[in-house]
């Protein structure tokens, strides 16, 4: 299911292009993005400005941009500039879509203490999250417990790295839980380094290192080709 069907940069709000993210290579006289699978990744080299660009769109989803989703209204400290672009761009929908989640991994540990303060105002057993603390869980199993528990079928799911906590087995058997969620109606925006998920068959892979931002095919990116060299010579490759 496709809910979020284009992403429209509001060029015209700015006085100069000079300035961060319209600088960066990505983005030059970029206006829109028309999003046409289920599931598209966003790829690049770091600073290329796709967590930039998910944050944005969190940020216009209304889910919390340290990590959430619309129901969560934990406050601690978020810094106005993790949604630079959230004012700049406009959300098209067909339909809108209010539910889903927005993961940061780099922030996941204060929003695994939000849900350990909330369990302890109005215990629930931690009923979304596995059945116990997130906490108590080690940092893949937690991932994967908010993945398996809290996902629900139709809703926009915007992850920024999620195999940052995934062991190669764990992001497969994340890519056969994204399988079920999107049977049941779920899309997901995913920026990643990883090679084993954005190997997800059918996705769509937008690669933030094109300027201006373009489609790639899975077997151009650097992350496989990278990936792919190193492993059938490990040796030869490290010495060049």
């Amino acid at each position: 299911m496709i809910y979020l069907r284009t992403v429209y940069l509001l060029r015209e709000r700015f006085l100069s292009e000079e300035g961060y993210p319209f600088s960066l290579p990505a983005y030059r006289e970029l206006g829109r993005i028309d999003l046409t699978s289920s599931v598209t990744f966003l790829v690049g080299e770091n600073g290329s400005g796709k967590s930039t660009l998910l944050e944005a769109i969190a940020y216009q989803c209304g889910f919390h941009t340290a990590g959430g989703s619309r129901s969560h209204d934990h406050a601690y400290h978020v810094d106005r500039a993790e949604a630079a672009l959230g004012d700049d761009i406009r959300l098209s929908w067909m339909p809108k879509m209010t539910n889903g989640f927005f993961l940061r991994a780099e922030s996941f540990y204060q929003f695994a203490s939000h849900i350990d303060e909330a369990e302890r105002v109005k215990p629930n057993g931690y009923r979304a999250y596995g059945g116990r603390s997130l906490h108590e869980q080690s940092h893949g199993e937690s991932f994967l417990s908010l993945f398996a528990n809290h996902f629900r079928g139709k809703g926009i799911y915007l992850l920024d790295e999620p195999e940052a906590a995934l062991s190669p087995m764990r992001q497969l058997a994340f890519l056969y839980l994204m399988m079920d969620l999107v049977k049941e109606g779920a899309q997901f925006l995913i920026a990643t380094h990883s090679p084993i998920l954005m190997g997800f068959p059918g996705a769509t892979i937008l690669s933030f290192d094109e300027s201006p931002l373009a489609e790639v095919r899975y077997e151009e990116t650097e992350h496989y080709q990278l990936t792919r060299r190193f492993l059938e010579n490990r040796k030869a490759f490290l010495e060049e």
